[in-house]
């Protein structure tokens, strides 16, 4: 079995290898170009970005795995085998990483994070008032799967007083949920620091926008963890620019890597972190790449399949 790699670029290859290795010394593993070379046999290929053509490229191809939770770099290869299913990297740490990166973020924003390294970089020593209490800053969840349901949880146990929104009814423990349009208002009103996790639909696109964003309370904060095509940045930097927001952790972004033209990287009020929120490790990474090589190989079902009528 041959295994095709674009994820991280060469200089990653020879730790893929090594841990394909010890999971399973049968699967070859090549490098994105040897794979174009020789692709005679390549039936997997673990890709972030590929470049485009070069699924195409490969004639013995039957499983695109992707390298994150997300596939947005994969399906923006207009010559992709659209036939050919994709597997989303959701190991057993996904939701535990995820909800540590959200928790983190939050914390960030309640302590000013961004403030401070600002006048660390500028050797500043400003006393800052007294920070808010968990207790007392509501965060809400947008998008209760797998991820979102890990994050909400890790926040209620933390301290933070926290709700959810999903498309349908969803209930957590300690967690007051809130579903579909007629709750969505509601589900705003009631949330300080505002988390998106939803997936990438034509629903979802441009959600945390001017609409969004004037139904928070004054001084509200946002982390998108989501999806870039979930934030419309103009409305972003117009919110924070007027005070009708207080910051934003951004960790996903329509164009990637952020340009660095962009305006989001010097805003005094943005945190900006290189998609990374769920990331496992690269040796994560390839044990759940060999699982669901020996589940594809045996013709078992697989989990986690990108499905394009739910946009996840």
């Amino acid at each position: 079995m041959r295994i095709a790699i674009a994820s991280g670029g060469p200089a990653a290859l020879p730790e893929w290898q090594a841990h394909f290795q010890a999971f399973d010394p049968a699967i070859e593993v090549l490098g994105w170009e040897a794979a174009q070379a020789d692709p005679a046999g390549v039936r997997y290929a673990l890709v972030w970005q590929p470049p485009h053509g070069g699924l195409a490229a490969l004639p013995d191809l039957r499983l695109i795995i992707s390298a994150g939770a997300g596939v947005d770099g994969i399906l923006d290869d207009p010559l992709r085998p659209a036939h050919l299913p994709i597997a989303r990297m959701i190991t057993d740490s996904t939701p535990d990483v995820m909800a540590e990166y959200v928790l983190s973020a939050a914390l960030m924003l309640l302590r000013e994070g961004r403030r401070m390294a600002l006048n660390q970089a500028e050797r500043r020593w400003d006393i800052l008032p007294a920070p808010r209490r968990m207790q007392d800053t509501r965060v809400g969840v947008m998008g209760l799967g797998q991820l979102g349901k890990a994050s909400a949880l890790l926040l209620a146990r933390a301290g933070f007083p926290v709700s959810g929104w999903s498309r349908t009814p969803t209930e957590l423990p300690g967690v007051r949920t809130h579903a579909g349009v007629a709750g969505f208002d509601a589900f705003l009103a009631d949330t300080d620091i505002l988390v998106c996790l939803l997936p990438a639909t034509p629903a979802t696109q441009g959600i945390l926008g001017a609409r969004t964003f004037e139904r928070l309370p004054a001084g509200a904060a946002v982390i998108n963890v989501g999806r870039g095509s979930h934030l419309d940045e103009p409305a972003l930097l117009a919110a924070l620019d007027a005070g009708r927001l207080s910051g934003a952790v951004l960790d996903v972004f329509e164009t990637e890597p952020l340009p660095a033209a962009s305006p989001l990287w010097s805003h005094p009020a943005i945190i900006v972190t290189p998609h990374y929120g769920a990331t496992p490790s690269r040796r994560d990474r390839a044990q759940h790449a060999v699982q669901l090589i020996h589940l594809a190989e045996r013709g078992q079902p697989l989990p986690h399949l990108y499905d394009a009528a739910r946009g996840y």
